[in-house]
């Protein structure tokens, strides 16, 4: 099994590129876990609150269930970076998916960054993706199966996520 640490926070654009990258990777369906994580503020609201009641972490369970890729939720508390890198470890995650978003180098000099923090104290591969916007009609479908996608119209698809077809057709 691979394991896909899958840090996310209220962002549903964010947590909606998040998914699409776990489901485009190989095999998606059959070999991967995915380690769902919110870290919250305080411990009353990790232990009162699930992650699927966060905006990001129902829509990204959501479309992972729909997709068969195995999802187990994680809540923590503390601070983002370190929870994120321990919860890695604790899960053995072979990645780590994180849904960056944009800052000024001001704004990243003053307040930091949580993605920057744990590309630097990890060995283990980081994943960053940033936003997408949600649209409604498909920017590719594959010819075999009619497997829809849903990213960015330049992305390049080579095969399909759910039947292994070559033949991705780039919908205008």
């Amino acid at each position: 099994m691979y394991n896909v640490l899958m840090p996310i926070d209220a962002s549903e654009k964010r947590a909606v590129a998040q998914t699409e990258a776990v489901r485009e990777m190989p095999g998606a369906s059959e070999e991967i876990r995915v380690h769902l994580l919110h870290v919250f503020d305080d411990r009353d609201s990790a232990e009162s609150t699930t992650v699927t009641q966060i905006v990001g972490g129902k829509i990204a369970h959501e479309r992972l269930s729909e997709a068969g890729i195995d999802v187990e939720l994680v809540g923590r508390y503390g601070d983002p970076a370190e929870e994120i890198l321990r919860a890695a470890e604790d899960a053995d995650a072979d990645r780590i998916l994180l849904g960056g978003r944009k800052r000024s180098p001001l704004g990243s000099l003053l307040f930091g960054s949580v993605t920057q923090a744990v590309m630097l104290d990890t060995d283990r591969p980081v994943v960053v993706t940033g936003g997408v916007e949600e649209t409604d009609e498909p920017s590719h479908r594959c010819a075999s199966c009619g497997e829809e996608y849903f990213t960015d119209p330049s992305t390049e698809i080579d095969t399909c996520r759910k039947c292994g077809g070559t033949k991705i057709e780039r919908l205008e």
